[in-house]
C-alpha cells in the first residue's frame, strides 16, 4: 500500500500539507497525469494507493476559496487559523464541496481509499458531522465490490468512527482504521529513551502501554494525561477488531518534525529497533512503513516547502522558535543551524538514497524486514480474516519483560515473549514449543534457553 498527499500547493515542492486547490495534483509532481500513471502502475504491481487528504485546513499561499464561498468560520479555530466553515451559515456548499473532493479521488483516480490529515482540528456540532457525512456517503456511492479503506489521523483517540456493521462481519460502518500515535509514542520511549513533549505521557510505564496497544488498540482509553495537563484522554476501544489501528515505528511527522529529521536509526540502538519492528511486523494489528525504514535508511526526512519570500521567512523564524523551549536549542546561535524549510538544500537532503539499499549493512535490513513480512503473510493475515475481536492479554515481567497472547478462531494461538531491555531476564518462559520467529541471539531451542538476552523477541504460533 502506498500513501500520497498531493494536493496543489505554490511553489516546487511541499509536504503536500498545505493544499491550496484541493482538486488538482501538484503540477511540479506530474499533474493529473502523472498521478493516474501512478496509481495505475502500482495496482499492476498489486499495490494499493491511499490519498491523503486535507480537510482541517488549506494552505496559508495561494489559498482563494474565501473569495467565492463562506468557506472559514470565526466560530472555531484551528492551530493553522481559523476553520473551515462546516456548521455555520451557508456551510451546505462547503460541506458538499469536501465530500465531493473525497468522491472526486476514488472515482476519477481510482485510488483505494484516503487517510484524513489531523482530524482533531475539524470542528463540526452539526448532525452529523462531517466526518460521518462524508464516510457515509462514500460507502453509499462506490460499488460495493470496490473495497474502500478511510483512514483517520486523530489525536483524540476516539473509536466511535471506528464501529463494525456487526461482530460476525466485521466491516466498518465509517471509517476502516485509525493511525495509532499511542504505540507509536511507547515503542518511541522504550527504544530512544527520550521523553520530552507528548513522550512524557509513556515515561514511566511504557511496557504496560505497548502490551495494551498490542491486544486493544489503544493505550490512552480515558485516562488522564499529564502532557494535556490532567485532561482525560481517549475512549475504550471495546469491541474494535485490531486492524481498527494502524500501528508504526515511524512516520513523516515523527521525523519531519525533529529540528534536524532524524530517523530512529540515528536515535537507538540496532537491537532495539530490530526488536520493535519484529514486534510490530508481526502483531495483528496492521504495520505502517515509513519510505527507507525497510533497508535502515540514514537519510535524514526534513520539514520543507517552498513559500513567496515574505512567508517563507515567518515559516523559517517560526520553525526555528518551535524548538525554542528544549534545552539544546535555547541558544539562538543552535536554533540558527535547524534547516530552512525553504531552501533547495532541505528538500534535497530529504531524498532517500536508494544505492545505499545494496550496501551490505542496508541489505542486512532489507533481508530482515522480508523475513518478517514473509512470516506475517503466511501466519498472521490469512487468519486475521476470520475474526472480528480477537481474545488477547498482555503482561509485563521485571524491569523489561513483556508477554502477549492473542487466540484466533481456529484456537491458533499468537505469544509473544519479548526482552525490552538492556540486561539480560531470567525466568520468562511458557510451555508453547512452535517457533516462527527468533531474534539471532536466543536459543534454537527456546525451551532450553533459561535467559532471554537483551533486546530479544520470540513468536510462537501454537496449535
Amino acid at each position: 500500500m502506498v500513501w500520497l498527499a498531493v494536493a496543489e500547493v505554490p511553489g516546487n515542492r511541499n509536504w503536500g500539507y498545505d493544499g491550496a486547490s484541493l482538486y488538482a495534483p501538484q503540477s511540479s509532481y506530474g499533474g493529473p497525469t502523472g498521478l493516474k500513471k501512478l496509481v495505475d502502475a502500482c495496482h499492476q504491481q498489486g499495490l494499493a494507493v491511499v490519498l491523503d487528504v486535507v480537510y482541517n485546513h488549506l494552505g496559508p499561499e495561494g489559498n482563494y476559496l474565501p473569495e467565492f464561498a463562506p468557506c472559514f468560520t470565526d466560530t472555531h479555530h484551528t492551530p493553522w487559523g481559523k476553520a473551515i466553515n462546516f456548521d455555520g451559515p451557508q456551510s451546505d456548499g462547503v460541506r458538499r464541496f469536501i465530500i465531493d473532493n473525497a468522491l472526486y479521488w476514488l472515482t476519477e483516480y481510482h485510488v483505494d481509499g484516503l487517510r484524513l490529515d489531523a482530524v482533531h482540528a475539524i470542528t463540526d456540532d452539526s448532525t452529523p458531522d462531517i466526518l460521518t457525512e462524508l464516510a457515509e456517503t462514500v460507502r453509499r456511492s462506490i460499488e460495493p465490490d470496490h473495497h474502500i479503506h478511510l483512514i483517520l489521523e486523530n489525536d483524540r483517540n476516539q473509536p466511535r468512527y471506528l464501529q463494525r456493521t456487526t461482530k460476525e462481519r466485521c466491516q466498518p460502518r465509517a471509517y476502516t482504521a485509525q493511525w495509532n500515535d499511542d504505540i507509536h509514542h511507547a515503542l518511541h520511549v522504550l527504544t530512544t529513551n527520550e521523553r520530552d513533549g507528548y513522550y512524557s505521557d509513556y515515561a514511566e510505564r511504557p511496557r504496560n502501554q505497548l502490551g495494551r496497544c498490542l491486544v486493544e488498540g489503544f493505550a490512552y482509553q480515558g485516562e488522564a494525561s499529564a502532557f494535556r495537563n490532567g485532561a482525560v484522554h481517549g475512549e475504550p476501544t471495546d469491541g474494535l477488531p485490531l486492524s481498527a489501528f494502524v500501528n508504526f515505528l515511524q512516520n513523516h511527522d515523527q521525523i519531519g518534525n525533529r529540528a534536524f529529521g532524524e530517523r530512529i536509526t540515528k536515535l537507538a540502538d540496532p537491537r532495539a529497533i530490530r526488536a520493535a519492528s519484529a514486534i510490530l511486523l508481526l502483531a495483528p494489528s496492521p504495520p505502517l512503513l515509513f519510505m527507507g525504514e525497510e533497508f535502515g535508511a540514514e537519510t535524514p526526512f526534513l520539514f520543507f516547502c517552498d513559500f513567496n519570500k515574505t512567508l517563507a521567512a515567518a515559516v523559517t523564524a517560526g520553525r526555528r522558535d518551535e524548538f525554542s523551549h528544549f534545552a539544546k536549542f535555547r541558544n539562538a546561535a543552535e536554533r540558527a543551524r535547524i534547516p530552512d524549510p525553504n531552501a533547495a538544500s532541505t528538500f534535497a537532503a530529504s531524498h532517500l538514497d536508494w544505492s545505499t539499499a545494496a550496501q551490505p549493512h542496508h541489505a542486512e535490513w532489507l533481508g530482515f524486514y522480508r523475513k518478517l513480512l514473509k512470516l506475517r503473510s503466511e501466519y498472521i493475515v490469512p487468519r486475521l480474516y476470520s475474526a472480528c475481536r480477537l481474545e488477547a492479554h498482555f503482561e509485563v515481567h521485571g524491569g523489561s519483560g513483556l508477554s502477549a497472547r492473542w487466540r484466533f478462531a481456529d484456537n491458533y494461538e499468537l505469544i509473544l515473549l519479548a526482552n525490552l531491555g538492556t540486561a539480560p531476564l531470567s525466568n520468562l518462559t511458557t510451555s508453547a514449543s512452535h517457533v516462527i520467529y527468533a531474534s539471532e541471539e536466543v536459543s534454537a531451542d527456546i525451551q532450553d534457553q533459561a535467559v532471554l538476552p537483551p533486546w530479544s523477541v520470540v513468536w510462537f504460533l501454537e496449535p
